[in-house]
Formats: structure tokens, sequence, C-alpha cells
């Protein structure tokens, strides 16, 4: 791996462990094994590390919520989707832990973002668009990309709002799970007769998961 892949990932880590206000360059060149210097030469400061680490975010969003084409509604696509949105949350837990901070700081990265939350409301409500189509969703037309845009502002806040009802400073998997099955309790809610099923052993898949 190259010295600057190393760097993003390094970061990554100690920012999800540690908390990225607590971070700074020296850690990181320290946690590496190489001087300040080497990693100047990669990156300016940590918001362009943040900014590389945010690419990474963009390509997971990009392949794990892509529109699925014609063909079974199976639990087996469903928990793809659910498991992406998962993956999002862990992998970047860092970023949504300090969202608003982040954001502030660097006005091209919230404008990436945002162009990026944009493209999930597109790409969610197809997806909820074709669940009604296929018979799982029982939603009028008109609320399905409202109903898509409350799924992603739970997803978007579930971790700043764990933090702020409990005394721990940290997040995991378990308190994520929780959140996936709170995403699902919102689609049993408008769940048809047929699908009711198809949600009810999504929901036992992420309860066992959760206890773990």
């Amino acid at each position: 791996m190259k010295t600057r892949d190393k760097i993003i990932h390094a970061s990554l880590e100690l920012f999800n462990e540690h908390g990225e206000r607590s971070i700074t360059t020296n850690h990181i060149a320290a946690h590496l094994g190489i001087s300040p210097g080497n990693l100047y030469y990669h990156f300016r400061n940590k918001e362009d590390i943040i900014r590389s680490i945010f690419s990474l975010y963009e390509s997971h969003l990009e392949s794990g919520f892509q529109p699925y084409e014609d063909g079974p509604v199976d639990v087996e696509l469903l928990i793809g989707y659910f498991d992406a949105m998962f993956y999002t949350l862990w992998q970047f837990r860092f970023m949504y832990a300090n969202l608003a901070d982040i954001l502030a700081r660097d006005e091209v990265l919230k404008q990436r973002y945002l162009k990026a939350q944009q493209q999930v409301l597109s790409r969610s409500s197809h997806v909820l668009h074709k669940l009604k189509q296929d018979g799982f969703l029982n939603v009028d037309e008109d609320k399905i990309t409202p109903l898509a845009d409350t799924i992603k502002m739970l997803v978007s806040f579930w971790i700043g709002y764990q933090l702020t009802q409990s005394s721990t400073s940290s997040i995991t998997k378990a308190t994520l799970y929780e959140g996936v099955l709170r995403v699902l309790m919102i689609f049993k809610a408008y769940a048809t007769p047929t699908s009711v099923d198809t949600f009810s052993r999504l929901e036992q898949h992420y309860l066992a998961l959760a206890d773990q």
C-alpha cells in the first residue's frame, strides 16, 4: 500500500477510535512511524486528509445504494441494502458523530456532502418506488421521496443522537444495528400483507446481530 493510502486508512482508524477532534496530524504520523514532514508531503493538513476519506465515503455510497434491476425481491436483496447502511455508519462513524462541525470548517467538503446526499436521496427514492411497484410497500406515490428523506435523516443523525443520550463516548456495532432496526420499523409500518413476513425475517436477522 502506498504511503498516501496508509495515511488515509490510519487516519480513518484513529478518527473512528478516538474522535476526529482529538487526533492531530502528529498523532497520525506517530501511529504510522513516519515523520510529520513525510505526512505533509502527501497532505497539506488534517482537512485535506478528511477530504480524501470522504472520497472513500462517496465511492461506498455509489456502489452500495444502486437501485436494483427487475428481478425478485427477497430477503437477500434487502439485506444487501441494510448491510450497506450499517457498513457506512460503522466505517465512517467519526464523521456522523461530528458531522455539523466537520462540514462547518470546510465549505468545499460541505458542498460535496450535499451533492452526495442528494444522490442518496434520489437512489433511495427509486428503490422505494420499486418496492412499492413490486408489492412490498404500501405508500402513496407523493410520499415516497419524503419517506426516503426521513429514513436518510434517521441514518444521518443516529450516531449523534446516541452520543447525546448516554454517558458513553463510543459507538458500538450493537448501537448501529439498533439504528438499522429503527429503519426497519419504518419499513414495517408501510409493509403490505404479503411483505410483512419478509420484513419480520429481516428484523430477526438484525436483532441477532445486535445481541452478539
